[in-house]
Parts: structure tokens; C-alpha cells; sequence
């Protein structure tokens, strides 16, 4: 690795914005020193125009959900019904089509357009494990393979969550879609996952679909898994109010408290979404330091609701965010729209600071994701980086002493100019330095899943 010094017109320190700042990186691509008020470039640094911040996290992912931007669009509003269980079903249709090839070229675009914005780490929530009709491959890890090889070569840093995945609901099997996804038992998921193996750019985790996907019996083989490595372990949470009303039928127990029950609650777990909870369920995961990812994108596209998120926050579960289904691929939207929803909710303004909210998009989001050191722009902390430009037609004419309100209620990912992994400049001027031409890169692979 290439030590390489960079200077940041303004950063974003734990003390606050300040301005002229020398970032400076080691051989490990880590920072090695930070000074303030250098008001000039030092002689060989990169400089960094705009607000550089700590490198988002996307904390929440489906990486071959990227190929439904738009055809999931089509012909909403003429009249006939529509909700998540429909679009699951175009969901599903896209899954059958791909191979451990497919799935890395896609993957690939989508994390190079991950970069682009600014993103620097993402916790693939990866569940679609063996070939069509659910017969593994000779690799039985070779499409979580293709997802790790895809972020290396996007340039960013990947939590590889493989979701253990058994039913179709309450006491059913896998349905003919789902039967790629299935391992048939926790512990033969167990077994597969062991396979897995972390690296400088990957940390290996562990998902539970959901309470609908998991059989009650067999959540404490996955809480374990992860326990035993102290992995992180992330869960689809009360998404729609019908697996609610399914799991209290089936158990007697809302999901969360099914949830507690076996052992899978707890700080290294992030549920997922969290939108329709009980009191008591907020409770639970507060008290347990449960963190919580929002995708609030995701979660209007598909009609979901709004999740609890100032409640949870206050209940004690640190709160991440994600682009999941990828109906854009903007943190920085995904950070603003936890607050405008909350507004909307509560008719109130102000719910969380600026600071605040951008920490969901940076160290609390990475800390979801098991890298505990990222998200900060400090010595020992890796080098990831992401400048916001301040002069687009978005940004521009906000007085000096704002910049972070206007990146964080303004920009979009767009705005993001540079992006620094490990050291490496990544994202040049807004042009990925791996992937040329990430627009036609996206189209190519696409397309190809469609010919």
C-alpha cells in the first residue's frame, strides 16, 4: 500500500468541522496522523475539496436488487393493487436468473457505484446461495465468493452477512423460488458459512432472513454461529405488519420477542427496518443494545411505513442505515430522510442533530457492520474518506460555518467527489480510478441478465 498524505479544504473531526486539515496514511491504510489549521497543501498531498467526512457505511444491501431500479416502477398507479408481496414476486424473478459470473459483474457495478458516492464499506445481507431448484454448487460458497471478489475489485471494503434462509413461513418450506436460498437446516447453513473466510477488505457475518424464513427451533444455531466469532449478526424485523400478525398466530410472540426469546438479541445484532413495533418490542431492543438499520428509500418504495427511529434511539439501540433494495444508492438521502420521516411522524423538527445523524452514516454504520475502528476521522482509524463538494448547484452559496448542515440536508451522493479506501483514492473528481465507465458497466451487466 501506497502511504499517501491528504489535505481536506474542511473535514469533519470529532471536535466539529475544521478547516485545513492534513490527513496523513500508512503502508496498513490506516490514518497516522491528523493536523489541523494547515492552511495550504502540503508539498505531494491529494487535495480534497469540499467537506471530507469519515467514509459511509451502507449497512443494509441486497446487492441484485440494483437490477429492479425501474422495472419494479412499471405500471404503478393504473389501478391495480400493489405492495411488497408484489414486488417481491418481480424480486424473485430476477434471483433465478443468476450465476456466481452474473452476480459478480452485477455486483461489481453496483459496489463501484457504492464508491461513487461515497460509500466505503457495505453489509451485503446475502442469502442466494446455491444454483436454481437449490442445488449447491461445486463451490458451495461461490456466490458469497462472487460478492467478496466483487467489492475488492469496486475498491471497498464488505461485510459478507450470509442469511441463513429455511421457509417460506410459519411451518412451511421453501417455496420453488426460495429453494436457491436454502441450506435446508441452520445447522447445514452453519456448516457452509464455517467456509467463509475473512481478509483485509471482508468480515464474515451472519443473518437471520427473518422469523417468517427462520423456524423458531433452529434461531439459536445462527445466534451461536455468530457468537462464537464474535461476528456481527443482522435480521429482516417486522418489515410488514402481516408477518407480525403470522408470528403471534404461529408462537404467541411478536417477532422481536421471539427474537429475545432465543437468544438472538443483543449489541452485535442490528434488526433490520423495525418498522411495525409494540412498545414492549421497543424495549426489548433498546434494552438489549440491539442496534437498528433503516432504509428509509427502501421502506417508502415499497410502501412499508416509517420505523420508530427516535423511540429505538432513546430506548438505547444505536441506529445504522441502508440502501437495501437500492432505489438509489445515496446514504447522504438515506441519513436526511431518518430525520424528514421522524418530522412527518411526530410534526416536530430537529429530532437529531446534524452530527448525530451523520454518525448513523459512518461509525455507527461501520460498527454494524464489525469494523469498530472505522468511522472516524482520527490516528489508528483506517483511512477512508469522503469529500463533498460545496460548489454544485445543490451545495453552493451556504455560509462557511454550515457546511456539514448543507451536506447533510442538501448534497446527494452526486456531490461526492472523492473517495479515499484504505488510502487509496478510490473515486478521483467523481471518476472511479477501477471501474471505467460504471454507467455502462451497470447497463452491460444488466442487460445480460435479461438476454
Amino acid at each position: 500500500m501506497t502511504v499517501q498524505t491528504y489535505w481536506a479544504e474542511r473535514a469533519l473531526l470529532a471536535s466539529g468541522v475544521v478547516t485545513g486539515v492534513v490527513i496523513e496514511t500508512g503502508a496498513d491504510g490506516r490514518i497516522t496522523a491528523v493536523r489541523e489549521g494547515v492552511t495550504t497543501p502540503p508539498t505531494g498531498s491529494v487535495t480534497l475539496r469540499g467537506l471530507t467526512v469519515p467514509g459511509l457505511a451502507n449497512a443494509h444491501s441486497h446487492a441484485f436488487h440494483r437490477a429492479l431500479r425501474g422495472v419494479v416502477q412499471a405500471g404503478l398507479g393504473t389501478g391495480a393493487p400493489d405492495s411488497f408481496w408484489t414486488w417481491r414476486k418481480v424480486m424473485y424473478g430476477v434471483a433465478e436468473r443468476l450465476t456466481p459470473d452474473s452476480y459478480f459483474a452485477l455486483a461489481r457495478a453496483t459496489y463501484a457505484e457504492m464508491a461513487l458516492a461515497g460509500i466505503t464499506c457495505v453489509g451485503e445481507f446475502h442469502y442466494l446461495h446455491h444454483a436454481p431448484g437449490g442445488t449447491p454448487y461445486a463451490n458451495p460458497n461461490a456466490m458469497g465468493e462472487a460478492l467478496i471478489a466483487a467489492a475488492a475489485e469496486a475498491g471497498i471494503r464488505i461485510t459478507l452477512l450470509d442469511t441463513c434462509y429455511l421457509s417460506s413461513g410459519f411451518g412451511a418450506g421453501p417455496s420453488r423460488h426460495q429453494l436457491r436460498f436454502s441450506d435446508g437446516t441452520a445447522e447445514q447453513w452453519a456448516q457452509r458459512a464455517a467456509g467463509l473466510k475473512s481478509d483485509a477488505n471482508t468480515r464474515i457475518g451472519a443473518a437471520v432472513h427473518s422469523v417468517r424464513a427462520v423456524p423458531a427451533d433452529q434461531l439459536a444455531t445462527v445466534a451461536g454461529w455468530a457468537q462464537e466469532r464474535d461476528a456481527p449478526l443482522h435480521v429482516h424485523l417486522s418489515e410488514q405488519t402481516a408477518e407480525n400478525d403470522a408470528c403471534v398466530e404461529a408462537h404467541g410472540f411478536t417477532p422481536a420477542a421471539l427474537l429475545a426469546r432465543h437468544g438472538v438479541l443483543g449489541p452485535r445484532t442490528t434488526a433490520v427496518h423495525a418498522t411495525h413495533l409494540t412498545p414492549g418490542d421497543i424495549r426489548l431492543l433498546g434494552g438489549s443494545a440491539t442496534g437498528v438499520c433503516m432504509c428509509p428509500t427502501t421502506e417508502r418504495d415499497l410502501a412499508d411505513g416509517i420505523g420508530p427511529a427516535r423511540a429505538l434511539q432513546h430506548a438505547g439501540s444505536p441506529l445504522s442505515l441502508g440502501s437495501d433494495s437500492h432505489a438509489v444508492i445515496d446514504i447522504l438521502e438515506e441519513t436526511r430522510a431518518m430525520e424528514l420521516n421522524e418530522r412527518l411522524r411526530s410534526h416536530v423538527r430537529g429530532n437529531w442533530t446534524t452530527a448525530q445523524l451523520l454518525r448513523a452514516a459512518t461509525a455507527d454504520g461501520h460498527a454494524a457492520l464489525g469494523w469498530d475502528e472505522a468511522g472516524r476521522i482520527e490516528p489508528g482509524a483506517p483511512a477512508d474518506l469522503a469529500a463533498i463538494t460545496l460548489d454544485s448547484a445543490r451545495t453552493a452559496g451556504a455560509p462557511p460555518g454550515l457546511a456539514l448542515e448543507t451536506a447533510v440536508f442538501a448534497a446527494t451522493g452526486a456531490d461526492v467527489r472523492d473517495t479515499v479506501v484504505g488510502g487509496r483514492h478510490i473515486v478521483r473528481d467523481g471518476v472511479h480510478q477501477l471501474v471505467p465507465e460504471v454507467p455502462r458497466v451497470l447497463a452491460e451487466s444488466i442487460a445480460a441478465l435479461s438476454g
